[in-house]
């Protein structure tokens, strides 16, 4: 019996075609957490994996952002991306902007054959709720030669699920390049000030222009009585939309872990790993990435107090964690403390004590 192997993202492979384009977009995967509030002016913030909030201009609105479980009837779905909005702004500035997007790594994309009269067509779906009805406007942005495409929809009914379909035009005139960086982008609007409605929708692509960009878009800020959950996201090849391709929990997790991942124990005295003091003070400890990363990522951790070294019939806190020799396979993870010089240690940690690596594009 052949055995499948889990494909990287975007590869075909393990019994699924890996028609969805989106990563996560069951919105299963939230390593980060499950509930972030106080989204306003200078926000730009992950929760759930590959999907970011971010507002432009300096708005005076709040929202808290959550993974919650109401969602679609008998659809199969778990998990929705709900927005709340905790402070209202009836009355938006003229840059005050407002989205949740998801970037597409450019290398995945090549067989959309942009910049060619072969240049595929796009068909987005998904599941929205929200009690604030009326227009709502889906982008889609090449990065590398500036140009963009937005396509309106309606939420009709309040509170209410409703699926939606938009379908996008190939660009025979874009550019995606073949690297790992961003490559294709798309925009759920929010809330837009004048500056993204003053001219007309771009619903052909074109260089981007601000003011074609959400023409119509509604304020989600205007009440704190509006919510949003949008699930099922789905971006295929294609002038119609498939049923959503749910694929299992690991291989999912997996292809999130290319852009994020984060190290955390599930109970006290948990191992990060086995490291030896370098010097007096250094410890050195290898680290060898789950899954290869996009990119060199950047590390951070939680308070380094909160973990513990261990070795030698002794113990202690460190004062520092840090890092060196970044690649997409590994990294050397730095422990700072009070060792003996060329003896091995433990780097345990608790539940609250976290390693991240974050190569999101």
């Amino acid at each position: 019996m052949a055995i499948s192997t889990i494909p990287s993202a975007g590869i075909t492979g393990g019994g699924f075609n890996f028609r969805n384009l989106i990563i996560n977009g069951d919105m299963n995967i939230a390593q980060r957490g499950t509930s972030v509030a106080g989204l306003t002016n200078g926000s730009s913030q992950y929760l759930i994996d590959r999907f970011k909030w971010y507002e432009g201009g300096a708005p005076t609105y709040q929202f808290t952002m959550s993974q919650d479980t109401d969602v679609p009837t008998g659809q199969g779905f778990v998990k929705s991306l709900k927005l709340d909005c905790t402070t209202a702004q009836t009355s938006l500035g003229a840059a005050d902007q407002n989205i949740i997007w998801q970037r597409m790594e450019a290398q995945f994309l090549q067989h959309l054959k942009y910049g060619t009269a072969n240049a595929e067509s796009l068909t987005l779906s998904f599941w929205v709720k929200s009690n604030k009805t009326g227009t709502y406007v889906v982008e889609l942005y090449q990065n590398a030669p500036n140009r963009g495409l937005s396509k309106s929809y309606t939420i009709n009914s309040a509170n209410t699920w409703e699926k939606k379909t938009i379908t996008y035009d190939g660009d025979p005139s874009g550019t995606i390049n073949n690297t790992a960086n961003a490559g294709l982008d798309v925009y759920f609007f929010l809330s837009a000030g004048s500056n993204y409605q003053s001219g007309t929708l771009a619903t052909s692509w074109q260089t981007y222009s601000a003011g074609d960009e959400c023409v119509g878009q509604v304020n989600l800020a205007d009440s704190t009585d509006n919510n949003f959950w949008i699930t099922g996201i789905q971006l295929e090849v294609g002038t119609t939309a498939s049923d959503f391709e749910h694929l299992p929990y690991d291989v999912n997790l997996i292809r999130c872990m290319r852009y994020y991942f984060n190290h955390y124990t599930p109970d006290d005295n948990g191992l990060y790993g086995l490291f030896t003091a370098h010097t007096s003070s250094a410890g050195r400890m290898p680290y060898r990435f789950i899954v290869p990363m996009r990119d060199a990522p950047t590390v951070s951790s939680s308070t380094a107090g909160g973990f513990t070294w261990l070795g030698n019939n002794v113990s202690g806190n460190p004062s520092a964690i840090g890092s060196e020799s970044l690649n997409k396979y590994s990294c050397t993870v730095n422990i700072t403390g009070s060792f003996t010089q060329g003896y091995s240690y433990w780097l345990a940690g608790s539940t609250s004590t976290e390693l991240r690596f974050d190569a999101e594009l």
